[in-house]
């Protein structure tokens, strides 16, 4: 099974940064940690740093999965890692239905970087933390 690296992790790191109380991300969701996601079964409390990083990499198992199964070319580490952020941060549903992820599988790398700043939005709204976190993975996909 093949795993976001270390330079990867603290790359989504360094956009979810560490909250220890529960805050609403702006999406109607309870969120902590490292962009944790509290459900029912999981209910918002406050993460001490370990718990944040521990469920950060139990999360990124879940985008990880997603991109395994979704694309069927290789990847160099720096390309899957920046998929692992942006699956992360979108949803496994999200890349599935994406022409991102048709234009990795057919090796249209040239329009990789239009396709990621497709996703700059958040309830209808432009968000500039997304533009910059956007064209940050781009540039991590495409080795720049």
């Amino acid at each position: 099974m093949r795993h976001a690296t270390q330079r990867g992790i603290d790359f989504i790191k360094g956009w979810e940064r560490y909250r220890k109380h529960p805050y609403d991300a702006g999406d109607g969701f309870l969120t902590g940690g490292y962009g944790h996601v509290f459900t029912a079964q999981d209910p918002p409390r406050d993460l001490i740093l370990e718990e944040a990083e521990m469920l950060l990499k139990k999360d990124l198992f879940k985008a990880e999965c997603s991109i395994i199964r979704l694309v069927n070319v290789f990847l160099t580490d720096n390309q899957f890692d920046a998929l692992v952020s942006f699956t992360f941060n979108v949803g496994g549903a999200a890349f599935q239905r994406s022409t991102l992820r048709m234009k990795i599988n057919r090796l249209e790398f040239d329009d990789v970087f239009d396709e990621f700043m497709r996703w700059t939005k958040s309830r209808g709204r432009i968000m500039k933390g997304l533009i910059r976190r956007r064209k940050a993975e781009a540039l991590l996909f495409l080795g720049c």
